[in-house]
């Protein structure tokens, strides 16, 4: 039942958040997004080595 209500309660605040501050939203996402890339090109990068 928590976990629900967290989960419920994070997704309201998505779109509040969203909502109310889209310049801050899409700055958030483009950083998690950069991340995410950075992650995969190092893991690519490391799966190369090991092959090479």
């Amino acid at each position: 039942m928590i976990k629900k209500i967290f989960l419920w309660g994070g997704v309201a605040f998505l779109l509040f958040f969203i909502a109310y501050r889209p310049d801050s939203a899409a700055d958030v996402f483009q950083a998690l997004g950069s991340t995410a890339a950075d992650i995969a090109q190092g893991l690519g990068d490391f799966v190369t080595s090991l092959i090479a």
